[in-house]
């Protein structure tokens, strides 16, 4: 059997998605189970054409394979792809070249480079790689990223419930990419809110991943229309697409950790239609 798969998810027009249910809503946008012990699992969105993936190498070192979906010879002759290690310390080698990537650090890798493979650190604890790969149009270096690499902001109230901090880790002027940009967001203890007021971007789309919950603990992500809106619920390590005309914002039982990514027309953080919480329906 093979050590990877790929899924196909398909854009959705927010017409129908006003007329789907709590299964619907979570085939279409939901993404669980992503990280499985000794395998590679993909997910190809036809929104903005983002593959979402997890890594998880436990006996054997994992090689990203080439799916047919992207349609090159290899798997970034014409993508670029992140990588963000949310378990325990890991290797990535690109093209041979040995890269150690601990907890909470990242490896960015450019269009044009060649064999991906993921391998483990220390048995006792393996790695778990978020991967995130969108089109390219042009090659980027290779670069790792670390705590010491992008910009930190401190945003947020404990008074409002949602002091946290934001590693803008791959982003213009820290780290070069072509149209993949990329952060984790770790919220202070009590708080729990995420991107609220919220805001939608029509020019980029975007894909959270929500970690660091305990086994019982849930995130009630928000999505849809500002005056349509639905809601998924989510647990360690799933996924949600959100298509550029949805918020994306969420509240949780505790503190929790998430990765927000992001592919478009611009790179720019600050490009957001704010929405007012009072017109929120």
């Amino acid at each position: 059997m093979s050590c990877q798969s790929l899924e196909i998810r398909h854009a959705s027009h927010p017409e129908a998605v006003k007329s789907l249910d709590t299964q619907g809503l979570r085939r279409e946008f939901l993404i669980p189970d992503l990280f499985a012990a000794g395998r590679i699992k993909l997910v190809y969105s036809h929104v903005e054409r983002m593959i979402i993936g997890g890594a998880c190498p436990v006996d054997a070192p994992l090689a990203l394979q080439t799916p047919k979906e992207v349609g090159q010879s290899s798997f970034l002759a014409r993508r670029e792809l992140g990588i963000v290690n949310i378990g325990g310390p890991g290797i990535v080698r690109v093209d041979g070249e040995a890269h150690d990537i601990g907890t909470r650090e990242a490896l960015y890798v450019g269009m044009g480079a060649g064999e991906v493979v993921f391998e483990v650190s220390d048995g006792a604890a393996p790695p778990r790689f978020y991967l995130l790969s969108a089109p390219a149009h042009r090659s980027c270096p290779t670069r790792r990223i670390d705590a010491s690499v992008g910009r930190i902001l401190e945003l947020g109230d404990k008074s409002t419930a949602n002091e946290r901090s934001i590693h803008q880790m791959l982003i213009p002027g820290a780290v070069d990419s072509c149209q993949l940009v990329f952060g984790m967001t770790t919220l202070a203890p009590g708080s729990v809110w995420n991107t609220m007021p919220c805001h939608t971007h029509d020019r980029r789309n975007e894909v959270y991943l929500y970690f660091d919950l305990a086994p019982d603990a849930r995130v009630f992500h928000f999505m849809g229309e500002p005056q349509e809106t639905r809601h998924l619920v989510v647990g360690e390590g799933d996924a949600v697409i959100s298509p550029p005309w949805s918020i994306h914002s969420g509240v949780g039982t505790g503190a929790y950790t998430f990765i927000w990514a992001m592919a478009g027309d611009n790179q720019d953080y600050a490009d957001m239609d704010m929405v007012a919480t009072a017109d929120l329906r």
